[in-house]
């Protein structure tokens, strides 16, 4: 099969990427590099058949392919809101450019949105049905509402132009590859808290996250791509447990043995409280549950990252 992956050499990307080529897969992948990893990537080539094209995904695509996953976009919040009109261009016209593509060659599209789409959320879990509660004012605006777009335009290509794209809104995702000042509270607490730091936590830490380790994430993006029937609408995709932020912070500590504890800073603007998706429908449609425990997934994390944190 041959599998264009957008965006492929950012830290999801690379992942599914390695675990494509192990299946066998021929894949392409369209990245800038704006963020994403040039050279982890291009460590992959020896694994299988693998091009790399660097180019904008706002351009017109013309290369071949008989899927696409499009996980283009900037995704962490020091990236995403580096150039916020950038990555509103990116999160809506970059999509128009994959569906488009899409239209003409009859390609099948798994397009990873983000839980970002519910904002700070008043219904816990999260199912899909929610249309969520977003400030498209806020600096988090262009992101969450740039994926609320791109939303609408599956949607109404998938009505309109008979495109076969699937969209999965990914809840917090980690693991090896993360890098450590790219904004995300994983790797920020595994770094600080290697380096002997108090971790810092934005306000009381009381606001809570569902974490789901990235080797789980990718079986379901390509549960998404094999499976023979789109589902109704968005599918969450996550780990059904809820963690605050604090309770992360103590979890590392422990794990590192970093008797620094935490130090409490100003919470960011926007920061929504509470974030727990609601599976019923990836389980219906996939079969699919995270099976990778959250000590597991930090303790893989954190020996992955040690090498180069403590030398």
């Amino acid at each position: 099969m041959r599998t264009l992956v957008t965006g492929g050499g950012g830290f999801i990307g690379r992942h599914l990427v390695a675990h494509l080529l192990a299946l066998g897969h021929r894949v392409c992948v369209l990245d800038d590099f704006s963020t994403g990893d040039r050279d982890a990537l291009l460590a992959l080539a020896e694994r299988g058949s693998l091009t790399v094209v660097e180019a904008d995904v706002r351009e017109p695509i013309q290369l071949e392919a008989d899927a696409c996953v499009h996980l283009a976009c900037p995704a962490s919040p020091v990236h995403y809101q580096a150039d916020p009109v950038r990555t509103l261009e990116v999160a809506v016209w970059g999509t128009r450019q994959v569906l488009t593509w899409a239209s003409s060659t009859g390609a099948r599209v798994v397009h990873a949105s983000t839980s970002e789409v519910y904002g700070d959320p008043e219904v816990h879990p999260q199912p899909e049905h929610y249309p969520g509660r977003v400030d498209p004012l806020s600096v988090r605006g262009c992101y969450d509402e740039g994926k609320r777009a791109a939303e609408a335009l599956c949607q109404d290509v998938r009505r309109t132009r008979d495109v076969d794209v699937r969209v999965l809104r990914i809840f917090n995702t980690y693991g090896p590859g993360m890098h450590h000042n790219d904004g995300r509270v994983v790797p920020a607490f595994i770094a600080d808290a290697l380096a002997g730091r108090p971790l810092r936590v934005h306000g009381s830490g009381l606001q809570s996250r569902s974490f789901c380790y990235v080797d789980d994430l990718v079986q379901a993006l390509v549960g998404a791509l094999r499976a023979q029937e789109p589902p109704p609408g968005p599918v969450n995709v996550g780990r059904a447990e809820e963690t605050t932020v604090l309770e992360l912070a103590h979890r590392i500590n422990r794990l590192v043995g970093n008797a620094a504890g935490v130090e409490h800073t100003p919470r960011p603007e926007a920061d929504p409280s509470r974030r727990c998706p609601d599976l019923a429908r990836v389980r219906a449609w996939l079969g699919w549950s995270a099976e990778v425990g959250l000590d597991e997934g930090l303790l893989r994390t954190l020996e992955a990252m040690r090498p180069s944190l403590t030398r």
